[in-house]
């Protein structure tokens, strides 16, 4: 069976063709945040609609960079590329391809993905966090994203780790994703992540931070272990060595929460193996 699985994010898009679990196409464009919404689903419909004449694809999973409602199946909103608001996103790809569609936000697909496909396998719970132009928490468990009690578990992204700090997009102060995240890194310093990463001497001050926001994690959820995806985690272990040694300072003498924090096995396209995961659900 084939499957069309798509990535929506605030700095790239990501299309792929999985037949079975075998990804035979992959297509990666960089968001155009002036087109917002329109352009970037002209382009995904456009690129679907050429593998499809070629690999017929029945089904299509889809990961939003954003906040869903997983029960409706609607985008809620984005902070970084306008346009999705209360946007019903499955409704419309599966009128424009002629399949059935199915959503969810991109760090519960990837936590999907690492979960079945990746460094989360035989881990449970997982906590995934993607780290990239914003930050986002998606927690597995017993086989299936756990949600809460109205869908917004794991948005540890908004958790406000220094009170005192700058405003967030979000209008919180101090947020877990305006310390930490691509898109305000670039901002408040004036270099993209990556540069920044090749600091050790900057790495040293931004793992206090990034320890803060999973330090939460660790002693609310105890995960059987916490993989990080997105561009920043491709740092490796110039960032998760530094990380690891300061989560075990962080927490403290008597707890006996495991620190285990891997980067995503798949690297890129933990969400894009999120959303065939995703789509394997559908009857």
């Amino acid at each position: 069976m084939r499957t069309l699985a798509v990535d929506i994010g605030g700095t790239k898009f990501g299309v792929a063709l999985f037949d079975g679990d075998g990804m035979v196409r992959r297509e990666a464009r960089p968001t155009n945040r002036e087109g917002a919404r329109d352009w970037m689903l002209e382009q995904v419909v456009a690129i679907a609609h050429e593998w499809k004449r070629e690999f017929p694809f029945t089904r299509c999973g889809i990961g939003f960079g954003g906040p869903v409602d997983f029960e409706k199946q609607r985008v809620a909103f984005s902070t970084h590329v306008g346009g999705w608001n209360d946007f019903h996103l499955t409704e419309f790809l599966a009128h424009e391809l002629s399949v059935p569609a199915i959503m969810d936000n991109d760090a519960n697909a990837g936590a999907m993905g690492e979960a079945v496909y990746g460094a989360g396998r035989g881990h449970s719970p997982l906590f995934y966090m993607t780290l990239s132009t914003g930050i986002g928490g998606g927690i597995y468990h017993d086989g299936k994203i756990w949600r809460g009690a109205d869908g917004w578990a794991g948005e540890i992204g908004h958790l406000s780790i220094r009170p005192d700090g700058p405003e967030c997009l979000c209008k919180a102060r101090g947020c877990f994703e305006r310390m930490c995240c691509g898109l305000w890194l670039e901002r408040d310093y004036g270099k993209t992540a990556k540069e920044l990463l090749g600091d050790p001497n900057f790495v040293a001050r931004y793992v206090v931070d990034l320890a803060l926001g999973l330090k939460a994690c660790i002693m609310l959820l105890n995960p059987s272990r916490i993989v990080i995806g997105g561009g920043i985690s491709n740092a490796g272990e110039a960032l998760f060595g530094p990380l690891r040694a300061e989560l075990d300072r962080q927490i403290t003498d008597w707890s006996g929460a495991r620190i285990d924090v891997v980067p995503a096995a798949l690297g890129d396209d933990s969400v894009l193996y999120g959303a065939l995961a995703l789509a394997n659900t559908l009857t």
